[in-house]
């Protein structure tokens, strides 16, 4: 209750932007819009739980990590649990990810960045790459296809004009951050070319990462009708892993990695690490067929190298992602009644070769196991909305949902090529908002889940391929409201919801550490999702140009429904790996001459690290802090300095839990106060 008072009487936030510059300035002022469904809509009106980080937002973060930047989105968590090893979850989804991203679609420009099989490597991508960020939070199965968490959708920087930037970070632990980039803008066509390197040393023994990053990005309007856009990128990245700790281990010592047992060898004996090399691609072709008429196709594909020496065997595995998202877009719009409908498909392939060695000291021995995958994911969407005298937004929406995967096997045992089908699905959608002022608008949606077993669930750690998984369904029923001042001086929004989910697929680990997974039961989750934003001062003429506070907030109630394991019922039980209270708070204070100063706190709530809820991780308080100066000018160079903290209170935590870990190995320790110094330059 404290918390939500606390939250309630700051009752001040958005997870939209700061003010920063003029061009974003006068951005502010006009009505907010959400891209969604590839067409634009007014935020206010949306039907959906969608929050929006835009390119000021992510600017007063730091630039080596994204953890902060998408933690402000009430409902949505990311852990780090040694640097480079992102965790995401929306409402809970951590349930089934050990680490990765799982159970969230997410795109990137036109292109679905989750592939088939259901891997998403965000963290391949410089943060520095990134221009905005939808999140819509809730299963969005009808127009995205398999999910019950939610949809990201990220957008590249904008090419708005010709220019060179280089920028560079330098901080505790070894951080260096190195950025340098080149765009053109011409009449008809544009184009940019992106370099990112990034290393560190970590916080821990056996946590070094490093990153080698490009991207281009091009865009050619052909004609007044239609246009043709290419993204991609290459990325190198190795990080290593420390494993997790006991208590016993994390408060003695946070920095050590994880030691030898009696049975097992440590992580620094056996150089536990991932080594990702991913090259993806997507070409998409807009065109405006007539004035009614616009057809969009997109393809895209994906190449990964991916290797993981652990503790118990050494995994190599090569993935390749083929497919196309189409879809034609009809407009009418009358005096009473603008009308929009969408029909359309995605289908994409992965295609999975994994090989299982034994691990002597970092390099792969002795085979274990070798068997190949191939996961195929296609869905047929219609989305129908009516706008009703600019005041009833109406959507209904449906996707029909198609998942199968073959697999074959080689060693130790020779399995022929088998296929399994999962029944279609049919995942519907039904949400609407009204306007009742040109402030106020209020919502309510009703929509179901869908989300079958990933490759990696499917054939886990201890490599078997598990035929027994099902996909996991659910229902949920939200309400919101959102109001704005005319100006944007203030701005609040609420969500309400339950989601009933059934067939959860959660994670289980045998005596040597490997993982399997079962369907163990469902969840039932409650949760309401505060924003807030007040500009306390704004387009003020004296030395403090403006002030702006924002404070989210995340209530989760989210409990284990007919949930067992083994003998053992959990039945009324927290849901694992997710605190009750989530509150991020932040301070802008923006200055002339281009000084600035932003701070923010987040605090968490003590957190359920087994599904028996007998240990809990303790709540804590993060303080950041970042300052500096923009827009210096030096003839025709811009220059912008800046600093920061993280962990400002010193707070001794684990960010990145190892939930229902063997042994009580739960804790991964997140660096104490640490620092960065950078600087950019624009030409």
């Amino acid at each position: 209750m404290k918390i939500l008072f606390t939250s309630i009487s700051l009752f001040l936030s958005l997870t939209t932007f700061a003010q920063i510059s003029k061009t974003d300035s006068t951005k502010r002022l006009n009505e907010v819009v959400v891209r969604g469904y590839y067409n634009n809509q007014s935020l206010l009106r949306s039907v959906s739980a969608v929050s929006l980080i835009d390119s000021n937002l992510i600017r007063n973060q730091q630039n080596s990590s994204l953890v902060s930047t998408f933690n402000i989105v009430p409902g949505l968590r990311m852990e780090e649990r040694s640097p480079g090893s992102y965790r995401l979850s929306l409402r809970g989804s951590l349930l089934r990810s050990p680490f990765g991203i799982r159970n969230i679609k997410i795109y990137i420009d036109d292109f679905p960045l989750t592939d088939a099989g259901g891997n998403t490597y965000l963290n391949a991508i410089d943060p520095l790459s990134l221009g905005s960020i939808e999140v819509y939070k809730g299963p969005e199965a009808s127009i995205f296809g398999a999910n019950t968490g939610g949809t990201i959708l990220i957008s590249p920087q904008q090419i708005n004009e010709s220019n060179i930037t280089s920028a560079v970070t330098a901080g505790s632990y070894g951080l260096f951050h190195q950025t340098a980039a080149i765009q053109q803008k011409y009449k008809n066509y544009s184009f940019s070319f992106m370099q990112g390197y990034q290393r560190s040393d970590g916080f821990r023994e056996n946590s070094a990462m490093e990153r080698k990053y490009f991207q281009t990005n091009h865009l050619w309007n052909y004609s007044n009708k239609g246009n043709l856009k290419l993204y991609a990128f290459y990325s190198d990245l190795n990080y290593e892993t420390p494993g997790g700790l006991t208590l016993a281990q994390f408060e003695l010592n946070p920095k050590a990695a994880r030691p030898a047992s009696a049975t097992l060898p440590g992580t620094i004996a056996q150089k536990a690490a991932i080594y990702n090399e991913t090259l993806f691609g997507g070409l998409s072709n807009n065109y405006q067929i007539s004035k009614h008429f616009k057809h969009v196709i997109a393809l895209f594909g994906s190449y990964t190298d991916f290797k993981n020496p652990f503790i118990t065997n050494y995994e190599k595995r090569y993935e390749s992602t083929l497919g196309l998202r189409t879809f034609v877009d009809y407009q009418q719009t009358n005096d009473l009644l603008k009308f929009n409908a969408q029909l359309g498909l995605e289908s994409g392939a992965t295609q999975t070769e994994i090989k299982n060695f034994d691990n002597n000291a970092g390099s792969p021995a002795a085979m274990q196991a070798s068997d190949h995958l191939k996961a195929n994911q296609n869905f047929a969407f219609l989305r129908l909305n009516l706008d009703i005298s600019n005041k009833l937004l109406i959507e209904l929406a449906s996707s029909l949902n198609f998942y199968k995967y073959k697999y074959e096997s080689f060693v130790p045992a020779v399995i022929a090529s088998k296929e399994r089908k999962f029944d279609t699905e049919l995942m519907p959608k039904l949400a609407t908002s009204y306007l009742i002022s040109n402030e106020l608008s209020i919502r309510a949606s009703v929509s179901k889940g869908y989300s079958p077993p990933t490759i990696a669930e499917v054939r886990a750690s201890d490599n078997n391929i598990n035929n027994n998984l099902q996909a996991e369904l659910g229902w949920n029923y939200e309400a919101g409201f959102r109001y704005h001042l005319k100006n944007n001086r203030l701005h609040l929004a609420a969500n309400v919801f339950q989601f009933n989910l059934n067939d959860a697929i959660v994670r289980r680990l045998n005596a040597n550490d490997t993982e399997f997974f079962i369907n163990a039961g469902g969840t039932t989750q409650k949760g309401l999702e505060l924003e807030t934003a007040f500009w306390i001062v704004r387009n003020s003429a004296s030395f403090l140009n403006a002030v702006e506070i924002k404070s989210n907030y995340t209530y989760s109630r989210f409990r284990f429904k007919e949930f067992t394991a083994g003998n053992l019922n959990f039945d009324g039980n927290k849901l694992t790996g997710v605190p009750a209270n989530v509150v991020v708070s932040s301070l802008d204070f923006q200055f002339n001459k281009g000084l600035f100063l932003f701070a923010q706190h987040n605090y968490t709530s003590s957190i359920p690290l087994n599904d028996g809820n007998t240990v809990f991780a303790k709540n804590y308080h993060l303080v950041e802090l970042k300052t500096g100066m923009r827009d210096i000018h030096i003839k025709n160079l811009k220059f912008e300095v800046f600093g920061g903290v993280n962990n400002l209170l010193n707070q001794k935590y684990s960010l990145g839990n190892d939930l229902n870990a063997m042994g009580g190995r739960y804790y991964n320790a997140t660096a104490g106060v640490n620092y960065y110094l950078g600087t950019s330059i624009k030409l």
